[in-house]
């Protein structure tokens, strides 16, 4: 033992002892000068230990009595850490007895924990003498020695302070010793107190002492596990099973505790986890919440495997899933997304997806969104082995009921498809149909008609944008593309197609607009803003906001800065970098700009962003480099190539010499790259000498599919004629030669089409050839004639190719007028309408009338097509023939011919009254064809009465009802008046009417049926009144090809009215209808004599309707078919091979209920007329259309009134009809009406039934000479008749 260092402590507690008032300066050197001191002296040992402690004892004597009479209590900091030091010295070097009585350690105690309080501060210079002080302290074990003197207090104070002072930068050493005293006392005794403290600092989260406080509270708890047990589980328990009557306020925080005390010292809880099962299972939803969130954070502890030790507790959560409470639901959904990836391949996760599907289709909105949420982010969580099915599933959210829900599924999956693209292209995963169909079903989202932000004009943004991640290859981009078309379905590519024409079309607007704005100078101002308005009205058409892009547009215009227009004009560069153009482009905008936000959309839409020249390129440089022959990725890949040249052909530039090797080069020979060339043919520049040989060969030789392109390529290719009439030549001698018959008939329609005037200077060979060579040649002539893998034999399948190329060179493209006459083309079409053959000199075999219904399906499929240009030449046999083809034996020929015209209409590219057919097939033996049926009248009626609606309200066709779907009544009528079926004229049976009526009463019915308006009120007030004028127009006529026949039309127009007056509820008066009617002259004529006398009275008519009303929803089994007789006609077959089918059709009598009949059965004996009232409808000659005769091209803003303009003619030779009028429109969409030969527009009215009609001669007028041509309904009006005596020039 140092004796000077004990000399020097004793003789500083004398003096301290002395100074009866000292102050801090001495104070505080002579402890510093004691501290020195002490740090020398060790503790007595070895032999002379007793004497040695007996010495050291006397020489802190003194100042242990100075330090417990008044040192103690010192107030200044400094002063009392040094007390501090002095006194755990003491403590030291007397151990294992303390130095100070107990009545003195208290004060002892509290001093160091108050010098404890101050560890927190680690900047402090005097910080490693406090952290000293607890290494001394927990060294000596002597905090025990609270327990002995009941220091519970100071104790509580300790385990606080360390708590709030413990940081995460201390050193490990100090966070040892403050472990080693807390865990001292709690082996000593645990206490509920001390308990508290502990859990209270293991929640403490957040903050940096938080973070530190908690890591202490976790290393007491695992080094004390087993002593603090009891008491953690006690209270847990309590927690559990009786929470309210537990007194501590950490019962408010149970589950968190049971989560961190089970991530540290999980043994401690065996007893407690089981009894979680009881809180799955309350009626308290708040506590089901929280027990769901901690079991689930309890089962994403990977290391422990709860859920395999506590099965029965697993299972419990698992049903959690499908809780009757929707918040409990929602946090299940987002446990499982935790527990998910801890162990993606476990049993447990796949229980876990399985309930997570489910979910996928709960009731409950927020369920559905958490459940969308939790698969997107579980899918990207593992890629490679997440189950496809639940991709699928949460793809079908995108078709959710809600609108939210399908934002966040559009959301999330596009993160989930990025994703998936960057991994793919880092070579993790590879491409897979699966994650594929997320784009596809992001494409359906066009069709969503309810939320605007699915529109194509927001989802051309999506796939410009948030298809791919920013940083994907070009290469990347276009791989998934071609796997994108790869899994496309007709639906995905229209979608598709739909934005694409967006874009191309506000690209061409633009283009447009910047082509007048150059020339603005030297123009009318006045007639240069409207042009722009105009302009500026369409373009925004392409925008999510119309009426604010059009105010954009307009502002855009009055910028003086030529730099924002030229770089615009950069943007529809397709040779340029469209992210670098736009980005220029958007930097001389710049941010602050106030329609920035919109100009920043314009760029996008302007910009080949979804394709560009690059895709392009990479497409052929896979179909190039297609070394592994997968057929199916090169077919998309030409499809994809198709696609994008159908709307952006000039794409292609630059590649042509590589596109014309690939097309030469391919065997055989791709049709779609034929298409291609045919598409973008005058886009590009090919090497035309080496090109033309080779269209030239496929033509001839090629398939039907290859040379249709072919001729289209070349036309598009090749400026001159010459090499379509050298082609032609080569044609016609392969046709003479009998080589390739099929091809060159193609070959030669198609050439037809680009050129009449090439094809017209052979067509005194070509047409004389298909009538003599293949139309007049009988099957026999054939070897092995039959075709058993077509249906159709060889000589039918050359008919009809024959049958197609006369029809195309009738419908040339652009309009050029045609020298030809079509009347022999009439004549063979009304012959295979009515026998299946093409002429009637022909005795059929067995194998041709195996044919026929495939000659009658494509003859009516040819007058459909004709009816787009050559409407006004049908004649009405040739139209009911066409019509009859819905109710042709062959259920197949009736199936193609409905499908086709449903096409057609829909398209708007044939007269509207061709869905005739869809009222004739409603009663179809077939419930498929019947429903389809149905289905197609329905979309005719309303999509023809929006269109109508809509040019009624701009004023585009005011008055004029033949726009509106109504008018086909019109030709129903009288096709069913022609009907070889219609009762006989002594039938009085009123049953056997309402069978035969049966597809005027559903057409009625749809028509004024609210649903089919979209529930306007003026659409269905507009089919009512255009039906009862249309019903009493007809009355006041005559039928124009069998006068005998006009007692049925006015039967069928009382039954009609009858029952559309019987439906109208809102009490519509006709003196609210149209003032004028039009009727077809070719169908009607006016009453020149006193009307016909119904057979039948009023009380008849309605009991038809009443019959049909009581009985509506008749059996799909059966066919409304009625006769003089009524009986069932006998079973006729007709059997069709291959792509025909074989089939059988059946036309039977509608059963209807006799019950419906009413108490006459005969019917009434008396006859008289049914009163129609005073307001009469007359009819007028022929409103005959080029596009349209009932339609009067509906798609166009077409106007018609009274007086309608004579600007233009057609060629002399087309009438076959001398006596209409027929109304052409012209590219503009102006209508023009031209008088033939000598003509008469007639206005009926009451007074022309009593008499004959005044005849007014008018002078011939010029082309601008105005003519009248509808009728009158008002009843004081006068007849007229306007007479041409010649016929006018041609302009």
């Amino acid at each position: 033992m140092d004796e000077s260092a004990l000399q020097l402590v004793a003789k500083i507690g004398n003096q301290l002892r002395r100074q009866t008032r000292p102050n801090k300066d001495s104070v505080v050197k002579s402890l510093r000068e004691a501290t020195v001191a002490f740090a020398e002296l060790e503790q007595p040992s070895g032999s002379t230990k007793r004497e040695a402690t007996r010495k050291l004892e006397a020489a802190i004597e003194p100042l242990k009595e100075t330090i417990v009479k008044g040192l103690l209590r010192h107030r200044d900091k400094d002063v009392r850490l040094l007390v501090a030091i002095c006194a755990t010295e003491m403590m030291r070097l007397m151990a294992p007895e303390p130095p100070f009585d107990d009545r003195d350690l208290r004060d002892v105690f509290k001093l160091l924990v108050s010098v404890f309080a101050e560890l927190g501060d680690t900047a402090n210079s005097l910080f490693s003498k406090r952290a000293k002080i607890v290494e001394i302290v927990a060294k000596l074990k002597c905090c025990v020695i609270m327990l002995d003197i009941e220091c519970n207090d100071v104790v509580l104070d300790m385990f606080n302070t360390f708590f709030s002072v413990v940081r995460e930068n201390h050193q490990q050493t100090l966070i040892k010793d403050i472990l080693s005293i807390m865990a001292e006392i709690l082996n000593e005794e645990a206490s509920h107190p001390l308990l508290d403290v502990l859990l209270r600092n293991l929640v403490k989260d957040g903050m940096d002492t938080a973070s530190a406080s908690s890591q202490l509270a976790v290393s007491v708890i695992q080094t004390c596990a087993e002593k603090l047990e009891p008491l953690v589980c006690g209270f847990l328990t309590s927690c559990i099973l009786d929470r309210d009557a537990v007194g501590s306020e950490l019962k408010e925080f149970y589950h968190e505790i049971i989560f961190k005390i089970f991530e540290c010292a999980p043994q401690m809880l065996l007893a407690v986890i089981p009894n979680l099962t009881q809180e799955l299972l309350t009626d308290q939803v708040d506590v089901r919440i929280k027990a769901v969130k901690l079991i689930g954070k309890l089962f994403s502890l990977p290391e422990h495997h709860i859920s395999r030790k506590y099965d029965d507790l697993f299972k419990e959560f698992l049903k959690r899933f499908s809780d009757k409470s929707a918040e409990v639901r929602v946090s299940a959904l987002q446990c499982a997304r935790v527990c998910y990836v801890t162990n993606p391949s476990g049993e447990e996760s796949q229980k876990l997806l399985s309930s997570l599907e489910g979910r996928l289709r709960d009731f409950d909105d927020k369920v559905r969104t958490q459940a969308v949420i939790v698969s997107c982010d579980l899918a990207m969580s593992n890629l490679r082995y997440f189950p496809p099915k639940l991709i699928s599933q949460t793809t079908e959210r995108l078709r959710d009921k809600k609108i939210p829900i399908r934002k966040m599924a559009l959301q999330k999956l596009m993160e989930v498809y990025r994703y998936y693209c960057n991994k793919c292209s880092e070579g993790y995963i590879a491409i897979s149909d699966h994650f594929e169909q997320i784009p596809c079903k992001i494409l359906m989202l066009c069709y969503d008609k309810e939320c605007k932000e699915f529109r194509s004009q927001n989802m051309e943004l999506v796939l410009a944008e948030d298809l791919f991640p920013a940083v994907l290859s070009m290469e990347e981009r276009t791989r998934h593309w071609i796997h994108l078309f790869s899994v496309f379905t007709p639906l995905h590519l229209k979608a598709l197609n739909a934005i694409l024409s967006q874009k191309q079309r506000l690209q061409s607007e633009i283009r447009t607009y910047l082509e007048i704005r150059k020339k603005e100078k030297g123009n009318d101002p006045e007639d240069m803003q409207k042009r722009y308005k105009i302009l500026f009205l369409k373009m925004a058409v392409s925008f999510a906001d119309p009426s604010h892009a059009e105010e954009c547009f307009h502002k855009l215009n009055q910028m003086k800065v030529n730099n924002i227009f030229d770089s615009l004009a950069l943007l529809l560069d397709e040779s340029r970098d469209a992210r670098t153009t736009r980005d220029k482009f958007l930097q001389i905008i710049g941010e602050k700009h106030e329609d920035f936000e919109f100009l920043q959309t314009l760029s996008s839409k302007c910009s080949y962003n979804i394709f560009s020249s690059e895709h392009v390129r990479c497409i052929l440089d896979f179909l190039s480099s297609n070394t592994t022959g997968n057929k199916h990725l090169e077919a998309s890949c030409v499809q994809l190539l198709l696609a994008i040249t159908s709307f952006f052909p000039t794409l292609l530039r630059g590649s042509e010499t590589q596109f014309q090797m690939l097309l030469q080069g391919s065997n055989p020979i791709n049709d779609k790259l034929l298409e291609v060339l045919a598409q973008a043919g005058k886009h590009i520049s090919v090497n035309l000498s080496e090109i033309n040989p080779f269209l030239a060969r496929v033509c001839l030789e090629g398939t039907r599919s290859q040379a249709k392109y072919a001729v289209t390529a070349i036309a598009a290719l090749f400026d001159t004629s010459k090499q379509l009439s050298s082609l032609c030549k080569k044609l016609v001698e392969s046709l003479i030669s009998e080589q390739n018959i099929p091809t060159v008939l193609q070959s030669l329609g198609c050439l037809a089409q680009h050129s009449v005037s090439t094809f017209e200077s052979q067509a005194e060979e070509i047409t004389p050839y298909i009538y003599q060579n293949i139309f007049q040649v009988d099957s026999s002539d054939y070897m092995n004639s039959f075709d058993d893998a077509s249906g159709c034999s060889n000589s039918c399948k050359l008919k009809i190719y024959g049958l197609k190329t006369l029809v195309k060179s009738f419908l040339p493209h652009g309009g050029t007028r045609i020298k030809r006459q079509v009347n022999e083309l009439w004549d063979i079409l009304s012959t295979m309408l009515l026998k299946g053959e093409t002429v009637d000199s022909i005795t059929s075999c067995e194998s041709d009338k195996a044919c026929q219904p495939c000659i009658r399906l494509a003859a009516a499929k040819s007058v459909l097509r004709l009816s787009r240009k050559w409407d006004f030449h049908i004649s009405p046999e040739i139209f009911r023939l066409t019509i009859s083809m819905a109710k042709d034996d062959s259920p197949l020929v009736r199936r193609l011919f409905l499908d086709k015209t449903h096409k057609l209409l829909k398209g708007h590219a044939i007269p509207s009254r061709y869905a005739c057919a869809f009222a004739m097939a409603t009663s179809d033996c077939l419930k498929d064809l019947q429903d389809d049926s149905f289905k197609y009248m329905t979309e005719f009626i309303k999509d023809y009465s929006r269109e109508a609606q809509a040019h009624q309200i701009s004023g585009a066709q005011e008055g004029l009802m033949t726009s509106f779907p109504a008018y086909i009544v019109v030709f129903l009528i009288h096709l069913l008046a022609h009907d070889k079926d219609f009762p006989h004229e002594d039938c009085q049976d009123g049953e056997i009417y309402a069978q035969f009526c049966y597809p005027l009463f559903v057409l009625l019915r749809e028509l004024v049926n609210a649903s089919n308006g979209d529930g306007a009120l003026g659409i269905l007030k507009d089919s009512v009144l255009n039906l009862i004028c249309i019903f009493r127009a007809i009355k006041k006529a005559e039928d124009a090809i069998d006068v005998e026949k006009t007692s049925r039309l006015h039967l069928l127009a009382d039954i009609g009215h009858s029952f559309v007056t019987s439906t109208n509820r809102n009490g519509l008066s006709s003196s609210d209808g149209p003032g004028q009617i039009l009727l077809p002259s070719p169908l009607y004529k006016s009453n020149s004599r006193s009307l016909a006398q119904s057979c039948f009275d009023e009380h008849f008519v309605r009991r038809v309707v009443h019959i049909f009303k009581s009985d509506i929803s008749l059996p799909s089994s059966t066919l409304p078919k009625s006769g003089q007789k009524c009986q069932e006609n006998s079973t006729k077959s007709n059997v069709i091979k291959g792509d025909m089918g074989t089939s059988t059709g059946h036309r039977r009598k509608r059963a209807l209920s006799p019950s419906a009949l009413g108490a006459d059965g005969n019917g009434a004996s008396k006859k008289s007329e049914i009163s129609l009232g005073k307001e009469v409808v007359s009819s007028c000659d022929s409103v005959a259309t080029e596009s349209s005769l009932d339609d009067l091209n509906v798609k166009r803003n077409t106007t018609m009134t009274k007086n309608v303009n004579v600007n233009r003619s057609i060629d002399e030779e087309h009438s076959n009809h001398p006596s209409t009028f027929k109304i052409t429109c012209d590219s503009s969409g102006d209508v023009q009406v031209v008088c033939l030969e000598t003509d008469s527009g007639e206005t009926l009215t009451d007074g022309s039934l009593k008499g004959r009609p005044k005849q007014n001669k008018r002078t011939k007028a010029s082309v601008e000479t105005s003519v009248s041509e509808v009728l009158d309904m008002n009843d004081n009006a006068v007849a007229k008749r306007t007479r041409r005596q010649k016929k006018l020039n041609y302009v």
